[in-house]
């Protein structure tokens, strides 16, 4: 565009409104488009696979930890009972 328009201001190929250079400019968007599409395409399919990893890990993740708590409260009932009985002998 400043070729044509300074350099080549005696001779020029291509007039103000630059119909040529918008010529040029649609034709490479309109080869890009579909390699961005794509791109965006293989992005949205590597995000999904990944969020369903997440998904997985946090459920395996939130399952041992009920496990845990649940292993924490039978723990916790023993020792209760314990020190109950503990208590009873005393008296």
């Amino acid at each position: 565009m400043a070729l044509n328009t300074w350099l080549l201001s005696d001779k020029v190929f291509d007039a103000y409104p630059y119909v040529f250079l918008n010529l040029v400019l649609g034709i490479i968007c309109g080869l890009q488009a579909p390699f961005i599409m794509m791109s965006q395409n293989r992005q949205s399919h590597k995000d999904r696979l990944r969020s369903d990893l997440d998904y997985q890990v946090n459920l395996k993740n939130e399952l041992a930890l009920q496990e845990i708590l649940q292993r924490l409260k039978v723990l916790e009932r023993d020792y209760l009972r314990l020190t109950s009985e503990k208590r009873r002998d005393r008296e």
